[in-house]
């Protein structure tokens, strides 16, 4: 097994007739990741702040009914088949237009009613570096043609490296847009909001978005805009001037498919410090602009607000298929769609 790395593994409940198990997985210093089986939700992450305490960064429930509620958002998941919005819920392939369930307002989000935050994935503990988990997306599923076989490897390592490693592939063209969903709040709630929290993100360039929050199709300079974080601030500097917060698609500067550090934040008052490194086109930033006062089981009975945590999605862009300018999300047979992010936790 990978240096002083223990993998552990429990069952949380059955779903469908399928178990759902939570693995823990723990380096030397007792820092750990939690990665369940259902909806590839990353359930922990706890990481020492600067006085050596311990603390779970990420939103979460204590038990599966938790994550199962409807008011839950997408706490942790795996996104797929297609991450963020598809406007109106179509795309065409070789003058074929595909329909897809439109679960906001009149657009699809997130691959979906039941997209694969919401399905029990295959598990193998993986004894040198994780966990894998797998889940074939049947043809038609939510209106994506194509049967798609998805694999994704969680590893976490001695330098406090939670790395996500994706692969996926097709026997029909489909659109592909995977990404991980975990809210952040590096205070680990020692702090109920984030606008404490410094953010720098390696972007010059983001997607414009109408109302409804899907692209336009126009990349627009952020500088001199609150969405201008290409010099460290504070999330909540300019979070007033943002319609209810931040729900944006960044552009990661000099982006070529190559793993590159794409934001920074950090919290001043526990000296946790968060890298986040992706091989994709894109970055969501999103602040928790609304959450359900309603939800129960949370852990330790916590009671997530507005602007509690916030999110850095590594994905390509939202509605790439329909602006083909965007960098490409088609995905053919015989191709392999890869992609990795990595979040790298370190003390300042």
């Amino acid at each position: 097994m990978a240096a002083n790395i223990s993998i552990g593994e429990k069952q949380i409940g059955v779903l469908n007739g399928q178990q759902v198990k939570e693995f823990t997985i723990t380096n030397s210093k007792g820092a750990y990741a939690g990665i369940s089986n259902y909806g590839g939700i990353i359930t922990r992450i706890v990481v020492p702040g600067k006085s050596g305490e311990m603390g779970d960064v990420v939103t979460g429930f204590d038990s599966l009914e938790g994550f199962l509620q409807s008011g839950n958002p997408y706490f942790g998941a795996i996104i797929g088949r297609y991450a963020n919005r598809m406007a109106r819920g179509k795309f065409v392939i070789d003058g074929k237009e595909y329909r897809l369930a439109c679960n906001a307002g009149e657009n699809s989000l997130h691959g979906g009613n039941i997209g694969f935050d919401k399905v029990v994935w295959d598990a193998e503990i993986l004894q040198d570096k994780g966990v894998k988990l797998s889940y074939i997306s049947k043809d038609g599923e939510e209106g994506y043609p194509g049967n798609l076989k998805v694999e994704i490897i969680f590893s976490f390592n001695e330098e406090n490296e939670l790395t996500l490693d994706y692969i996926a592939s097709t026997d029909r063209p489909t659109p592909v847009n995977l990404t991980s969903h975990p809210y952040f709040n590096l205070s680990a709630w020692k702090d109920e909001v984030i606008y404490d929290h410094e953010l720098q993100i390696n972007a010059n360039w983001f997607t414009a978005t109408d109302e409804t929050l899907v692209p336009t199709g126009e990349l627009v300079p952020v500088n001199g805009s609150p969405l201008d974080f290409t010099n460290e601030k504070t999330i909540g500097q300019d979070i007033n001037a943002m319609n209810g917060g931040y729900d944006n698609n960044y552009v990661i500067t000099d982006y070529d498919g190559s793993l590159k550090l794409a934001a920074i934040v950090t919290d001043p008052k526990s000296g946790r410090r968060m890298e986040v490194l992706t091989t994709e086109p894109g970055l969501q930033l999103y602040t928790t602009n609304s959450i359900d006062a309603n939800l129960q089981h949370t852990k330790e009975g916590i009671k997530y607000q507005a602007h509690g945590a916030f999110c850095l999605e590594a994905q390509h862009f939202p509605d790439s298929p329909n602006h083909p300018h965007f960098p490409t999300t088609m995905l053919s047979p015989g191709e392999t769609y890869r992609q990795t992010t990595v979040y790298r936790f370190s003390v300042c």
